[in-house]
């Protein structure tokens, strides 16, 4: 079955502070890199944060594929794959929002989440820090 990775992660300078999320979207039998997402989220916290730039690459997966293909999502936050998965309960009110986003956008999908070491996941922390550098949100599509 084809699948896309979404891998995932957010910021914040001075938590709270400037903050935003970055996804980057992937092709897994290619190795293609669909896209870059930036989401630029101003003054919030690192957990905001990363539940933005996640929200932002399951958006874009959902959109630019077919209904059965599967979505892995990889992120160095504990804290979001652990809510996501259901095996936490999300008590801010704020991730709870982003966290119903997320779940909405992803609806009918199979999709998956999974926790990485933070050095694996260092092309979304660019993405991420890139939006915060900016102070804006943007999107790169493959070249």
């Amino acid at each position: 079955m084809p699948q896309l990775i979404v891998e995932a992660d957010g910021g914040s300078r001075g938590n709270p502070g400037i903050a935003a999320g970055g996804a980057v979207v992937i092709d897994e039998s290619t190795g293609l890199v669909l896209a870059q997402i930036g989401v630029y989220v101003g003054h919030a916290t690192n957990n905001v944060a990363e539940y933005s730039g996640m929200v932002a690459g399951l958006k874009f997966a959902v959109e630019h594929s077919s209904d059965d293909v599967t979505i892995l999502v990889r992120m160095d936050s504990k804290l979001v794959v652990e809510q996501m998965s259901g095996r936490w309960k999300i008590k801010h009110p704020d991730m709870a929002v982003l966290a119903a986003e997320a779940r909405a956008v992803i609806a009918h999908r199979t999709v998956s989440f999974v926790w990485v070491p933070r050095l694996d996941n260092a092309r979304a922390d660019a993405v991420a820090n890139r939006s915060m550098d900016l102070k804006e949100s943007f999107v790169l599509p493959a070249n």
